[in-house]
C-alpha cells in the first residue's frame, strides 16, 4: 500500500511547477483565481516561466523546482502547470528518498505520467492524475465537473464512476480489484526497458492519449502486448483518446477496431469510455490506491488518495 499524502485545508500553500514544456502563461495566470477560490495560497516554482526550446528551462532547473517544492515545509501540495515533453529527461536524478520523507499531493497528467510512475514505484507515494493549470483550468472550456474533482484533495472520499457520467462500453466481462496505475499510453510505453517501467502485475491499468492516429495507438498497444503487460493486469480502464482520427480513413482501422483487436479476447475486465485524459469534463483519479472495476455493472470505484 502506497503512502497517502495529507489532505489539503483552506489556507494551505500549493506549489506550481512546469516539469516538462513551457506552459501557456496567459492560461496559467487565468487559472490561479480558481486555486484561490479553493482557499489555497500559491507559490511559483522558479522555472515555471522559463523557456529552453521545447522545455520549461533546463533539466537542472526543472528538477530543482520539483525537489524544492517537496522539501519546502510550507508547501502542502504540488500542481503542474502543464505537460508536453521533458519530465523523463531528469527522472533518473530525482531524490526519491527525500520525497518519501516528505509525502505530499502531486497532481498532473499527460507527460507527468512518467513522474507518477517513478514517484509511485520509488517513493511509494499515491499521486493524482488530474487537469493542469495552463492546459485545462485556465481555458474557457474548463468544465464544472472537472473543477469539482479537486474536492478529493480536501477530504478522503471514495470516487465512483458510472454511466451517469458518460456512456461506457465493456469489451469483456468480470470484476477486477487492484491498485489503479498508468495514465498516458505514450509515456507508459516510453518507460518499458528502463528502471521506470510500469509495474502492472495484479493492478488495474488506466490508459489515455491525445493526437495519436489509430495506427499509432495500435503500435503503442502492440509494444505493451509484446512486453507482456496485458498478461499481468487485473483489469483495464480505457480513458479518452482525443483526436484519434485517421488522416486517411480509407486506409485505416478505427480506434474502436484497434481497441477490439487488443482487448475483446482478454481474460480480464476491460471497459472503455471513461472521461479521463485530455477531455472535458476530466474525471480526476488518484494513482496507486485500491480500485474496483466491474465490467458487468460498468462501474469504477476508487478509494481515497489522501488521508
Amino acid at each position: 500500500m502506497r503512502t497517502l499524502p495529507r489532505r489539503l485545508k483552506k489556507g494551505d500553500t500549493v506549489g506550481i511547477i512546469s516539469p516538462s514544456s513551457p506552459p501557456n502563461l496567459e492560461n496559467m495566470k487565468k487559472a490561479l483565481p480558481f486555486l484561490e477560490s479553493l482557499g489555497l495560497n500559491i507559490k511559483m516554482g522558479k522555472s515555471v516561466e522559463a523557456k529552453n526550446g521545447h522545455l520549461a528551462g533546463t533539466d537542472d532547473e526543472r528538477l530543482a523546482d520539483l525537489h524544492a517544492m517537496f522539501e519546502d515545509p510550507e508547501v502542502a501540495g504540488i500542481i503542474c502547470a502543464g505537460g508536453g515533453y521533458g519530465a523523463a529527461r531528469y527522472t533518473d536524478r530525482i531524490d526519491f528518498q527525500m520525497i518519501k520523507e516528505n509525502p505530499k499531493i502531486f497532481w498532473g497528467y499527460s507527460d507527468i505520467t512518467f513522474l507518477h510512475t517513478a514517484i509511485g514505484e520509488y517513493a511509494e507515494l499515491a499521486t493524482f492524475h488530474g487537469p493542469m493549470l495552463a492546459s485545462d483550468v485556465g481555458k474557457e472550456t474548463f468544465h464544472e465537473r472537472s473543477a469539482r474533482m479537486f474536492g478529493q484533495l480536501f477530504g478522503p472520499f471514495e470516487l465512483f464512476y458510472s454511466e451517469e457520467i458518460s456512456p461506457l462500453t465493456a469489451l469483456t466481462s468480470g470484476i477486477a480489484q487492484g491498485e489503479l496505475v498508468g495514465g498516458n499510453l505514450s509515456l507508459i510505453r516510453s518507460g518499458i526497458g528502463t528502471k521506470f517501467e510500469l509495474d502492472v502485475k495484479g493492478k488495474i491499468l488506466l490508459i489515455e492519449d491525445i493526437d495519436e492516429e489509430p495506427y499509432q495507438v495500435d503500435e503503442l498497444l502492440n509494444h505493451l502486448k509484446m512486453a507482456r503487460k496485458f498478461d499481468e493486469v487485473a483489469g483495464i480502464v480505457i480513458g479518452d483518446f482525443k483526436n484519434a482520427e485517421a488522416k486517411n480513413k480509407e486506409r485505416s482501422l478505427t480506434l474502436d477496431e484497434v481497441l477490439d483487436d487488443y482487448f475483446k479476447d482478454l481474460k480480464v475486465p476491460v471497459v472503455k469510455g471513461f472521461k479521463i485524459g485530455h477531455c472535458e469534463p476530466h474525471f480526476s483519479v488518484p494513482l496507486g490506491v485500491p480500485a474496483r472495476l466491474d465490467a458487468d455493472a460498468k462501474t469504477l470505484t476508487i478509494l481515497p488518495g489522501v488521508e
